[in-house]
């Protein structure tokens, strides 16, 4: 009999008695992650085909290597310490430290939105030189995929500054420290793309 009831249980209907937590913040978190999951891999997909097509294109004989910013460098840095400051945000936010927790997604925060105007400091720098799109297909790739991560990334602060409503509300600061975790996964994501399409451009 027992057996039978094992087999044919609902275990949404038993998370609470299971993790002494309400089913419904069990069922919430678990299509939270699996969600962004699913969304990461979209992107791994999209990403991966334009750099097979950046490299492929590089073959060609009318390609010309493009000198990549010095700001780049300074960028990519900044970026670290972005999702570094994402990692404390959601170790505190483990930890139940609210105000801690906040500091550092307002510095991650701060350091994601230099990146970004540094990004575009970089196209400026090229535009300045004389580099365009439709006259250089490296540069034509370069700015596709900076212009593609920072957009990434801008869609990711919005969320966070979301998150800060969430913690001024009653009954929000539970779900504000759950979704910490998962901002910072994907800036930890977003930090091995912008690597791994900075050393692509470097090589090439």
């Amino acid at each position: 009999m027992n057996l039978l009831k094992k087999i044919t249980a609902r275990p949404w209907e038993h998370a609470g008695e299971l993790e002494g937590l309400h089913g419904e913040f069990i069922v919430t978190r678990t299509a939270s992650r699996t969600g962004l999951a699913v969304f990461l891999a979209v992107l791994s997909s999209m990403f991966l085909l334009f750099m097979i097509s950046y490299y492929t294109r590089s073959l060609f004989p009318d390609w010309e290597v493009l000198a990549d910013p010095s700001v780049l460098w300074i960028n990519t840095l900044v970026l670290v310490l972005a999702s570094v400051a994402l990692q404390f945000a959601s170790n505190n936010a483990r930890r139940n430290s609210d105000e801690k927790m906040r500091r550092w997604l307002i510095a991650g925060l701060v350091l994601t939105l230099i990146f970004v105007v540094g990004q575009f400091s970089a196209w400026n720098q090229l535009l300045n030189a004389g580099f365009y799109a439709w006259e250089n297909p490296s540069v034509a790739f370069f700015y596709l995929f900076t212009g593609l991560h920072a957009i990434h990334l801008v869609g990711g602060m919005v969320f966070l500054g979301r998150l800060g409503v969430n913690m001024g509300q009653e009954g929000g600061r539970e779900l504000a420290r759950q979704r910490v975790s998962l901002c910072a996964t994907y800036w930890h994501y977003l930090l091995l793309v912008w690597l791994a399409l900075f050393t692509l451009l470097l090589r090439t």
